[in-house]
């Protein structure tokens, strides 16, 4: 498992989980719409400049005013990564009382509080709703499974960086994607793309991260 500094590993959980948790009264953050160039998932990509990464771990709308879009119907539904988390999950008024600025890296109580917030993300809840459900969704590919030809297994993430640059998110905005033999991607790190295929809530856990949930992936499309 990768190391960080903790406090500012600290500070970077707790703002993703903030992002997450938009109240209804609060100005929702801005989101930048411009899509990522020269993403190919055939063969790999050039990096995308940093102004350019979209973050799908931050919703334009409070999560009380977007509409519901998952359906029993058998079509793929476009959804977002707010999507996967319950509505009773609200991990920043957990650890909200802990005041950052009075910890530093050798402090026992930095240590203690990133062991507590790795247990609560480690242990995140799903969603049991979106188990069968046939969805499409984007995020950064952090490749598991994977020969000269292509990727059948990877972790799809919604922000840049997650599990290498900083840490992991919580297990229910960490997907653990499957494809089958002949069937898979040769992305490169990073690369974005949209997963296509059959959620499941099967949990899966190795060196990288936890991931809350299994997609088994039926297409997968670059970003664009």
């Amino acid at each position: 498992m990768n190391t960080w500094r903790i406090v500012p590993a600290l500070l970077l959980a707790l703002f993703l989980a903030a992002c997450g948790d938009q109240s209804s009264t609060g100005e929702p953050p801005t989101v930048s719409q411009t899509p990522p160039t020269d993403t190919n998932i055939a063969g790999g990509s050039e990096k995308v400049p940093a102004d350019e990464r979209p973050d799908f771990s931050v919703s334009p709308t409070p999560a009380e005013d977007r509409p519901e879009r998952i359906t029993e119907s058998g079509d793929p539904r476009e959804i977002e990564w707010d999507d996967l988390i319950p509505a009773d999950f609200q991990p920043a008024k957990l650890l909200g009382d802990i005041n950052l600025d009075e910890l530093s890296d050798d402090d026992p109580r930095a240590q203690e509080v990133m062991a507590k917030l790795k247990a609560l993300w480690d242990q995140a809840p799903v969603r049991e709703d979106m188990d069968g459900r046939e969805v499409k969704l984007p995020g950064f590919i952090v490749p598991v499974e994977a020969d000269e030809r292509e990727t059948t297994a990877f972790l799809l993430v919604p922000y840049y960086g997650a599990c290498v640059h900083v840490p992991p998110p919580p297990a229910n905005q960490t997907v653990y994607v499957l494809t089958e033999a002949g069937k898979g991607a040769s992305p490169e790190l990073f690369d974005v793309v949209w997963v296509i295929g059959t959620m499941s809530v099967k949990r899966i856990a190795n060196d990288i991260a936890e991931a809350g949930y299994t997609l088994y992936a039926s297409a997968i499309e670059p970003y664009e």
